[in-house]
């Protein structure tokens, strides 16, 4: 690995560990060349599987976009950051159990809404009033009252 600092290819492992349930390593190293610490990340390389959007355009499946939705739910609740991390990672293995190459919009709408339905009710009505588009308050009753009928899973 190149120092970031003074580009030399001389470096060593201090400290490894795992990350995000085991998908990830995060390395801490030390230039043996100038002596600075810099951190790697070593993610595995997943196989692009792109989103098929209403209109039929396909653009490729992005973390950060789920993240950033969720968070956005979130916002002003008390969902810890690593709880929302948790979530991301179960939607992103889900999302790569259940499909290979392409997977509808729709689909990815629908798994990010059954993870924030167990894991904060008020995020969960935020997202879906995006997702789903609501127009009135009706639409807002009708998905509470939907949500209030389901039986609670944990």
């Amino acid at each position: 690995m190149r120092c970031p600092f003074c580009h030399r290819d001389e470096d060593r492992v201090l400290d490894t560990r795992t990350a995000e349930g085991g998908y990830m390593i995060r390395r801490k190293r030390v230039c043996t060349n100038c002596n600075r610490r810099f951190g790697t990340v070593e993610k595995i390389e997943q196989l692009t599987l792109r989103v098929v959007k209403r209109d039929q355009t396909r653009e490729p499946l992005e973390r950060e976009k789920i993240r950033r939705g969720i968070e956005r739910a979130c916002s002003k609740r008390s969902v810890p950051s690593d709880k929302i991390e948790q979530v991301v990672q179960s939607i992103e293995t889900q999302i790569y159990q259940e499909y290979e190459t392409e997977i509808p919009a729709k689909e990815v709408g629908e798994i990010v809404m059954a993870h924030l339905a167990r894991l904060d009710e008020v995020a969960y009505i935020r997202f879906a009033s995006v997702y789903q588009e609501f127009h009135s308050a009706d639409d807002f009753i009708n998905e509470v009252s939907r949500l209030t009928k389901r039986p609670i899973r944990s």
